[in-house]
């Protein structure tokens, strides 16, 4: 069904991706592969129907839930469940990994305990797939030894790495492949970028979303969900249930509104008075830096550094909540009117 929120795992029920999966299929016997694009474009979607397509052992580890400052426990936490999930397709290559009932347990310190490269180097017996969704999220104090990791394992003809990114500079900067410092500086990778649906796909997703419901739904109201989300696929699939449950259009516009604001908080919580004054600027309309500045000094009652701004500014460009003064997302747009 196109309007499951859930991610798709087949292509019949993800509505046009064919380029994005079949640049993915073709490309797993390179070592890293990226695929980036905004929030609910998809990337999970598209992720999961490839893996199923080709005849490779996979493992997905889901970042998302990784708590900022994560300890090694909580890496080698994360990619023990991953292993786990995938467990009836790896049986055959953990031989050397411990299992306990239906588990796969990675010790960190102790007689037992496994590196992250003794560990690739396990997996690396025949052709297997990790998949890191969310992988930007891998960013900080313990980043170094699965980045040693996979640059030891970058070489390993059997081992494909795929990393998932809706905040695609941060992405690129944990990658480190233009940074001397980084273990993968210099290294390639194959980029997959997924971007939104035109006006006509987005409105014959929504079509087709309803036909599978049994519903008709006018040309005028699909014609405004498009205009109110702009061919985000996650926003229309949100749309396209709750106007099927009988909630207006702009009733559902409200909640998605509070969801991106709940969002934006989140990601902002370090510094939210700056940054929601900043988010608030370009909602507003404020197209140059200068304006911007004027905008922030004005409310604030005090001078902010042109380096504290420009920081700001490139931060959330790295976090794509915004490019060139402009939102990625209109629902995030609106909702950085009612930061405070």
């Amino acid at each position: 069904m196109l309007f499951d929120e859930r991610p798709k795992e087949r292509r019949e029920d993800l509505y046009d991706r064919e380029r994005e999966i079949d640049e993915i299929k073709g490309n797993v016997g390179r070592s890293i592969i990226l695929i980036t694009g905004i929030r609910r474009i998809g990337k999970t979607s598209v992720l999961k129907v490839a893996l199923n397509e080709v005849d490779i052992p996979a493992v997905i580890v889901d970042a998302r839930g990784l708590r900022r400052n994560y300890s090694r426990a909580d890496l080698y936490r994360l990619i023990a469940h991953g292993l786990t999930s995938s467990l009836d397709k790896l049986r055959d290559l953990i031989s050397g990994i411990r299992v306990m009932g239906l588990e796969v347990e990675l010790s960190w310190r102790g007689r037992d305990s496994l590196s992250l490269i003794e560990l690739f180097d396990k997996l690396n017996e025949r052709k297997i797939i990790i998949a890191i969704d969310e992988a930007q999220r891998l960013r900080g104090p313990q980043s170094n030894e699965l980045k040693d990791a996979l640059a030891h394992s970058y070489d390993n003809r059997n081992i494909t790495f795929i990393l998932t990114g809706s905040e695609a500079g941060l992405l690129h900067d944990f990658v480190g492949v233009e940074d001397a410092s980084s273990p993968l500086y210099g290294r390639f990778y194959f980029e997959v970028k997924l971007d939104r649906l035109s006006r006509d796909q987005s409105i014959d997703f929504l079509s087709k979303g309803f036909e599978q419901l049994n519903l008709r739904v006018s040309e005028e109201v699909l014609e405004r969900a498009y205009e109110e989300f702009d061919g985000i696929p996650g926003w229309l699939t949100f749309f396209g249930n709750a106007y099927s449950s009988g909630i207006s259009l702009e009733r559902i516009k409200i909640m998605a509104v509070r969801t991106a604001l709940e969002e934006l908080k989140n990601m902002i919580r370090d510094n939210p008075r700056r940054y929601g004054l900043v988010l608030r600027a370009i909602a507003e309309g404020k197209r140059s830096w200068s304006d911007i500045k004027e905008y922030v000094e004005e409310r604030e009652g005090s001078m902010i550094s042109s380096s504290v701004l420009s920081n700001i500014i490139r931060n959330l460009e790295d976090m794509s909540v915004i490019s060139r003064y402009e939102f990625l997302d209109p629902v995030y747009r609106e909702a950085a009117k009612l930061l405070e």
